[in-house]
């Protein structure tokens, strides 16, 4: 039986929920971003796109730089949560597998289905009419084509794709194309002469082994032929939780980065009790003001969710790498999980927060 799989993507998702909320800003460039100096755009609607070239994670200063007339909200994750659990209601509703991966984006088996372009189209127009939101969906043969597809369409797209029109269409491609190999490993290839999708399909697989490991190296060359097997599951195991903040200003204290360690693990700690889970690791994550970015990590005899514990260690593990340049975000990590049974599990929330 033929595999097809969906990727549904909302457009523009929390720009759309803005406009939702103040109609009277449709068709004007809206940016959602926080406002202090180091504050990156969350999203955009599709008229700061075009006007300006703004997207997600470009900093907020150069948004307003470009488009200083656009409408800049500040996020709001409570309301784009609100949201997207309208959304996915819907979307299980109408589809037995779903996999969300996102507040804003999920995977939909489609195997075995009459006309699964019918069924897309009708959970579309449901999405639409009941919550005002529009997506994009692309369907294809595995999730990695799926979400390639998904955004060939939007805004408001539906977009079919098989392996052979992709082997061809994007031959000349950058593999930065194809999610998981980000801006690092496209350097990296660049520099053994690898700059096309084509070009990596086409170099041996001991060579990419020798540069990339056992693993990963034979990864990158089946994703070049986009070859994907992964399933639609209908629960993601969580790997791990985290808090960050990255400060307005950079941080040179070690008193007061210690502060922030302690109220992150506090926070940290409540998140790991509503989903009852307790871990064995405890990291932290220091980045420098020349953006040098440092892990240290700690495996500890029994799994915990305490924030004291968490806190005693992020804050050990701070003192022992001791920075020594002024720190511009930190962050606390809990891995290694174990069940534990102290609260009711609540909705997965892998948001960080900002300052």
């Amino acid at each position: 039986m033929a595999r097809k799989v969906a990727h549904l993507d909302m457009d523009a998702f929390y720009a759309a929920v803005e406009l939702r909320r103040r109609p009277e800003l449709r068709g004007r460039p809206v940016v959602v971003c926080g406002s202090g100096p180091r504050a990156v755009v969350t999203t955009a609607s599709y008229e700061a796109r075009e006007l300006a070239g703004i997207h997600s994670a470009m900093p907020a200063a150069v948004a307003r730089r470009r488009l200083p007339d656009a409408i800049f909200i500040r996020p709001d994750f409570d309301a784009y949560r609100g949201a997207s659990a309208e959304v996915m209601a819907i979307l299980r509703a109408n589809a037995e597998t779903v996999e969300v991966v996102g507040l804003d984006e999920a995977y939909v088996d489609l195997t075995g289905l009459y006309s699964p372009k019918s069924v897309m189209r009708r959970i579309a127009s449901r999405i639409k009419a009941t919550t005002g939101l529009t997506c994009s969906i692309g369907i294809a043969e595995s999730k990695l084509l799926a979400k390639i597809a998904s955004e060939l369409g939007k805004p408001a797209g539906l977009t079919c794709l098989d392996r052979g029109e992709a082997i061809e269409r994007f031959a000349g491609h950058s593999p930065g194309l194809i999610p998981g190999i980000g801006p690092k490993t496209v350097e990296r290839l660049e520099r053994m002469g690898i700059r096309t999708l084509a070009d990596l399909r086409g170099r041996d697989e001991e060579g990419l082994k020798q540069a990339f490991g056992e693993r990963s190296g034979p990864w990158l060359r089946r994703r070049a032929g986009f070859e994907d097997d992964s399933p639609v599951v209908t629960e993601r195991e969580t790997k791990s939780q985290s808090v960050e903040t990255t400060f307005d200003s950079d941080l040179a204290d070690t008193g007061e980065m210690e502060r922030v360690l302690t109220d992150q693990a506090a926070e940290l700690s409540r998140r790991l009790r509503r989903r009852r889970l307790a871990g064995r690791t405890i990291g932290i994550k220091v980045r420098l003001d020349d953006w040098t970015t440092v892990t240290r990590v700690r495996t500890i005899d029994a799994p915990t969710d305490q924030p004291d514990l968490i806190g005693e260690v992020a804050r050990e593990l701070l003192r022992a790498y001791s920075p020594t340049r002024p720190v511009r975000l930190l962050g606390v990590r809990v891995a290694a999980f174990e069940r534990g049974a102290e609260a009711e599990p609540a909705a997965s929330d892998q948001l960080s927060l900002t300052a």
